[in-house]
């Protein structure tokens, strides 16, 4: 006789009842062996919905669905948990209201003394978990129709070698292959001979490794050869544990849109160059201008002081040499103009105190603008000292002041206002400068005031809506060039018919203005203390006359030369040289500083002076001299010189 199994028996009832308490998630039931259920845990009434007085002596099989009953899946899975041990399946089961539910199932065989008794079956509903399963699989199905449909991008995968693993329709389309034709094949093959030669393409999954994600744009092949401009993504693809399994590429062709952008470029740098010429026509007839009434006023008084001189009417010669060197210094203003215009103008900064700068500048500017422009100067209490080239202060604040008054033909209203001004980020920002404070110096008037497309070029290169020939139009480049090579800023605000406001922003320095200068100092000329020597080098004749004779008036001995190598003889010789005076640009393949280096191997403590008539920072290594080099723009006066070479040679 088999042994029988039922709900206490040889299991033990105490063992049985735990298990029933403490397993409510699964249904957990015996089965004897003919099939029929002969215990229900609490699990499996919440499962399936049979009470154990409904189901205890029926047979498992009403659990199945007909489709199920009808291939004879219930009896098949006792033949295999009978003959194996264990039958592990999944599907769909049903419960006493007919509704369906996906079903974890496990049938044990259990024996005793090694003789089949019956059976243990556990259930476990895992619909939720097979439905998000299957939306997980319907939705990497629909993201792959998507991909396949996708025409406009190149969309495929790589593995981690760089072999294409899986193509879609936009690559073939793009790319000109087939799938059949590249998948297999390593991605290189898409890229320029020159890539490859630069191993860009493993440079490229080397970033996308590191980063994950490489980015870029450059010229690609077709399977036809032909180059396309693409924008290229590649993202590295990991597994839960981290692990590097592959790449997903996205390849665009961009090739149209590239081709409009340089034709547009082209466009624009064709439209700049023709404003440019028109603008160097407006600024070439400024400058003519401007310097054939200085060369005549020059030339003029010079014929006139010889005429005098052959005459010996020697005592009229004071008026014509004030004429000559009143013309040469506004030539002089107008070449700074110039080059502050292209910001390469050398700047001499110091500490300046701007309200007592404007201050000694009143007179000159009240007679400038006419009795018909009232002036008023607002000046800040505590004003911060600034830290700029007070000359070029003083020129910039006079030419926005005859700006100003160009501006209101029938008089009006000028005024000059300083003040302190921290710039935070936001503003820093706004004003295209960096954060801090600075000493703001504003120029305001009640004129005309500018159209807005009049304001938005008036900084830029050559702008100007001065007719030809009616000065050079360099006011505002120049105040603009100032400002910003002495690291602030300026900013310009106008509307019409009620004025311009001008605002030049420079740094605040922290510490004491500098004293000015005595003119008294400057007229009484510093001489040579005993037999100095001073080495001349220009290739202009009369600069290095010039500046011989006045040496030689001041007691020093000169050496005059034209060129950087007889410069080098000069210097090589065992002749005693206390200053070289040199020009920055020389004839002969070599500059002055590049033979100022030259002579200091030799004479490591040489002391130089560099003139130059164009600018220091660009010509004057980027405006970064050694100690004992220093470095004066032309035109300069030569009691200027003279104060600087007795400054350098007794310097240490």
């Amino acid at each position: 006789m088999p042994k029988k199994i039922d709900a206490g028996g040889e299991l033990g009832p105490s063992a049985y009842e735990h298990l029933v308490r403490s397993v409510i998630d699964y249904a957990i039931y015996m089965i004897d062996l003919e099939g029929r259920v002969a215990s229900w845990n609490a699990g499996a009434e919440r499962i399936k919905g049979y009470a154990a007085d409904e189901i205890i002596g029926d047979h498992f099989s009403r659990f199945y669905t007909p489709e199920d009953l009808e291939a004879g899946v219930p009896q098949q899975a006792l033949k295999t948990a009978a003959s194996e041990g264990r039958f592990v399946a999944e599907g769909w089961r049903l419960r006493k209201d007919g509704s369906r539910f996906w079903a974890m199932v496990v049938i044990d065989a259990i024996r005793v003394d090694g003789e089949l008794i019956g059976f243990a079956k556990i259930t476990r509903d895992i619909t939720e978990q097979q439905e998000a399963a299957r939306a997980a699989l319907e939705t990497e199905r629909r993201f792959r129709l998507l991909v396949q449909g996708v025409t406009d991008y190149a969309i495929y995968m790589l593995d981690p070698r760089g072999v294409v693993s899986n193509w879609n329709t936009g690559a073939q389309q793009i790319k000109g292959y087939t799938a059949d034709e590249i998948i297999g094949q390593h991605f290189s093959r898409f890229y320029t001979p020159e890539d490859v030669e630069a191993r860009v393409p493993w440079k490229a999954l080397e970033t996308a490794t590191k980063e994950g994600r490489f980015t870029a744009e450059g010229w690609r092949q077709r399977k036809d050869g032909a180059r396309f401009w693409a924008s290229v993504v590649i993202d590295a693809i990991r597994d839960d544990d981290g692990q590097l399994i592959g790449f997903a590429k996205v390849t665009r062709d961009l090739t149209e849109r590239r081709e409009a952008q340089l034709e547009l470029e082209h466009s624009q740098q064709a439209l700049f160059q023709a404003q440019k010429m028109e603008a160097v026509g407006q600024l070439t007839g400024g400058l003519a201008h401007d310097f054939n009434n200085l060369l005549t006023g020059i030339t003029g008084s010079l014929d006139v002081m010889r005429a005098r001189l052959a005459q010996g009417r020697i005592n009229e010669l004071e008026r014509y040499i004030t004429a000559a060197q009143g013309a040469a210094s506004r030539a002089a203003s107008l070449t700074h103009r110039l080059l502050a215009f292209s910001r390469r103008q050398t700047l001499e900064p110091k500490v300046v105190d701007a309200n007592r700068l404007i201050a000694g500048m009143e007179d000159l500017i009240g007679r400038t603008v006419g009795p018909a422009i009232s002036l008023e100067v607002v000046a800040a209490v505590s004003l911060w000292p600034c830290h700029c080239d007070p000359n070029q202060l003083e020129s910039a604040i006079l030419n926005l002041c005859i700006n100003a008054r160009d501006a209101m033909r029938d008089g009006g209203r000028i005024t000059i206002e300083t003040a302190n001004t921290w710039i935070d980020q936001a503003g820093a920002i706004e004003r295209d400068m960096p954060c801090g404070q600075y000493v703001a110096v504003s120029v305001t008037d009640n004129g005309c005031g500018m159209a807005p497309d009049v304001l938005s070029r008036a900084l830029d290169p050559f702008y100007t809506t001065k007719p030809i020939g009616q000065g050079t139009g360099l006011g505002l480049s120049m105040v603009y060039g100032f400002a910003k090579q002495s690291g602030g800023q300026l900013r310009l605000y106008s509307e019409v018919g009620l004025g311009t406001t001008v605002k030049i922003y420079l740094p605040r320095h922290h510490g004491k203005p500098d004293q000015p200068e005595e003119e008294q100092a400057r007229r009484q000329l510093p001489r040579a203390e005993g037999s100095e020597t001073v080495l001349v080098v220009d290739d202009e004749p009369t600069i290095r006359m010039l500046i011989g004779d006045t040496l030689s008036d001041l007691g020093y001995q000169a050496i005059e030369v034209g060129d950087a190598a007889s410069g080098l003889k000069v210097l090589d010789s065992d002749a005693e040289i206390d200053l070289v005076i040199t020009d920055v640009g020389l004839p002969g393949g070599m500059n002055g500083k590049q033979m100022a280096d030259i002579a200091r191997t030799k004479r490591p403590g040489l002391k130089v002076l560099f003139i130059t008539g164009y600018a220091e920072n660009a010509a004057v290594s980027n405006g970064h001299l050694e100690p004992g080099m220093q470095v004066m723009s032309k035109p300069f006066a030569m009691d200027q010189l003279a104060a600087r070479i007795r400054s350098i040679i007794t310097s240490a």
